[in-house]
Order: structure tokens, then sequence, then C-alpha cells
């Protein structure tokens, strides 16, 4: 394959990058990441077109290969910029600049303007320490959702490194007259194929990571209560048959634990739906402070909430209902100008070893909430064989 073409092809690659990147932006404008990973197929689009360029003008030396480096490096950290804003952390732009800046310093070296070998092999080790930083900041996350979608960007940088470090050795160690700018000779071929499958395979794996991302979004949106941020019953049935399931093999406690908003009905009334919202919103908050973090906690209708708690004794699980209802008994909901006590009351049961199902524990910590309520009301029932009676009609 002549220069041209391989330029040409790699320029087309680029290109497909910076466009796929960006209407997917244009599709989730929150993935801020994909404009820089746009950016980046812009960077090897205008490295490819200088070095076209190169092809059938003389340009001055600065031009090309000075600024066509500078766009060839900038689009590997480019990349590795979109993954550090994907994780979390600050793209670091000022770094790519004093890049940049080094790079045009450096063109204008008599060592840069030696035989191209030593061009090569002076820029080869930024390129490597790029594609070393994305393969290092993919290798260190470990959610497991995710995990599986970074293996093919870091297997692609990885080996992208490996051939740019081996290309580099046997640079080193030719002759310089065996190379010219933009020759045809095996090593820039190999290299400019290398990097057209880069760019090519870099594409896929980004557009990977942000779907799949998404994804993973659509489904905690899918089993999460707008209102709150509990997870919602669809949720608790998920969550629940795993963890049934576990007690049932083990014969480790698990505890269900329900609660609703006394006499909320009034509030609704009285104040406005606004108001019963911002009191959901208020009992959830006070709920999660009194909860431990690993108890998962559900929103299953209105105002009544649901509470898996794994591995604790019935004292301990009655400890941590008291602490839920007085905590939320202390903590009054501020309403625009006045104060408004809100109590909850809390049914509690055991899984049983007879259980067929979690939703048996269940209905038992409903009938337990009941009888709280029907005594009551603000406080804690742990479940008992006579609550097996149905009780009389209650109004919450």
């Amino acid at each position: 394959m002549d220069p041209s073409t391989l330029v040409i092809s790699t320029a087309m690659a680029a290109t497909i990058m910076a466009a796929s990147m960006f209407l997917l932006h244009r599709a989730s404008p929150r993935e801020r990441c994909l404009l820089d990973w746009s950016l980046a197929g812009l960077a090897f689009l205008a490295s490819n077109g200088l070095a076209l360029g190169a092809i059938h003008h003389r340009l001055p030396f600065l031009l090309v290969p000075g600024l066509a480096n500078v766009f060839y490096i900038s689009g590997h950290y480019l990349i590795l910029a979109g993954v550090r804003r994907h994780l979390g952390r600050r793209p670091r732009f000022d770094w790519l600049a004093l890049l940049a800046l080094s790079l045009l310093a450096i063109h204008t070296t008599n060592y840069a303007h030696g035989p191209v070998n030593q061009r090569l092999v002076m820029l080869a080790p930024a390129i490597i320490v790029i594609n070393a930083s994305v393969v290092w900041l993919l290798a260190r996350r470990t959610d497991p959702a995710m995990r599986s979608c970074y293996l093919p960007l870091m297997l692609v940088e990885a080996v992208f490194m490996l051939q740019q470090a081996a290309r580099t050795i046997v640079m080193a160690q030719d002759q310089p007259s065996q190379l010219t700018f933009i020759g045809a000779q095996w090593v820039q071929t190999t290299g400019s194929l290398a990097v057209l499958a880069f760019l090519s395979l870099a594409t896929m794996c980004c557009a990977l990571i942000v779907m799949r991302r998404q994804e993973l979004a659509l489904h905690s949106a899918a089993l999460t209560d707008a209102l709150t941020g509990w997870h919602n019953r669809r949720a608790l049935q998920e969550a629940a048959e795993p963890a049934f399931q576990r007690h049932r093999r083990s014969g480790a406690a698990l505890h269900m634990l329900m609660f609703d908003i006394d006499h909320f009905k009034p509030i609704n009334d009285q104040y406005g739906h606004a108001a019963g919202d911002a009191a959901i919103r208020h009992v959830a908050d006070v709920a999660a402070q009194a909860l431990r973090g690993y108890d998962a906690r559900f929103r299953i209708g209105g105002e009544e909430f649901a509470v898996l708690i794994a591995g604790s004794s019935p004292q301990h699980a009655l400890q941590v209902g008291e602490r839920l209802r007085g905590q939320i008994e202390t903590a009054a909901l501020q309403l625009n100008d006045r104060s408004l006590t809100l109590t909850v009351s809390v049914g509690l049961s055991a899984c049983m070893r007879d259980d067929q199902h979690w939703e048996d524990a269940l209905r038992r910590a409903d009938q337990a909430l009941y009888y709280a309520k029907r005594h009551g009301r603000n406080r804690v029932r742990l479940h008992e064989e006579e609550l097996n009676q149905p009780p009389a009609a209650l109004v919450a």
C-alpha cells in the first residue's frame, strides 16, 4: 500500500471517529467525554491532513512534521482526557498545552532536524506513556458492571503501546539513511497500519463504554424511586429473591422491615400534595441516616417503605426499627413557616424456615405494621403468631 493511500485511509478513520463521537454527544449531552474523543478524531485528522499535504507539496519543517506530530500526540492525549473525564477526573488540558508547546520547541532543535529515526524515537516515549496511562486508569476501576466494557479499550491501547515500543527499538538500531519522511519502508508502513487499526477500534471501544454506562443508568432509573432516591418495588423483587435464597442455603438471618408515615392523608389534605411529597422525602432522608449502609431500602408505594435487613438477630433488627422510628420523630419537617412533627409505624418479621417465598415474610411484616397502627401508631412491632388473624379496618 502506497503512503498516500495509507494516509487517506487513516484520515477517513479519524473523520469517522470525530463524527461518530460528536453525534453520540448530541444524543447524550451529559457524556462530555464524547467531546474529548471527538476532538481526538479531529486531531488525528489534522495530523493526516498535514501529512497528505507534505506528500504533494514542500511545507515548512515546523509545520510538517512539527505541527503534524503535535496533532498526532494530542489525539492520543485527548483519548486519555476523555477517559479521565469519564472516570470523574479533570481532563487536564493544561498538561496537553504544556505537551504541545514542548513538542513544538523540540522541533526547533538541531536534533529534531536530523534523520527521521531520531524524531520517531524521540516522540515514542510520550505516546507510550499516554497509552500506558489509559490502561492504568481503567485497570484501577473495580466496578464489575463497567469493567467488561473497559477491557476492549485497555487491550487496544496496550497492543498499540507494545507495537510502538517494538518499532522504537527497531528504529533505534536502524541506519538513519534507511528511513525517509512518509516513506514506504516496512517500519513506517506497519506503523501507519497500526494507527489505522487503532483509530477504528478505539472509536468502537469508546462508544461501547458510553453505551454501557447509559444502559446501566437506564436500568438504575427503572429501579429507583424518583422522589426519594430509594429503590422501588421492582427493585425489591430483584433484591429480595437472591437474599432469600442465600438465607435458605445458609440459614443466615433475614428480616423484612416495613414502615409508613402516620396520619399521612391529613398532611396532603391540609397542606397539599407538594407538602406530602416533602414529607415523604424528609422521612426517607432521616430513615437513610438511621439505617446501616448495607441495609437495602425501598419505597414500595405512597408513604410506605420497606427495608431488607440481612445477618441480624431479631433483637438487633428491633433496635434498627426503633432507631429509625425515634430519629424520624425527633427530626421535625420544616414546612414554610411551620414545623411539622412526623411519626412512623414499623412492622418487622423474620424469614422462617418453612417460608416458600420472601413475600411470606413481607406479608407478616405488613401485618405487624398494621398491628402497630391499630395500637397507637409511632411504634415498632415484631410479628407474632396471633397477628395472623385479620385486623380490623384501619384509617391511616
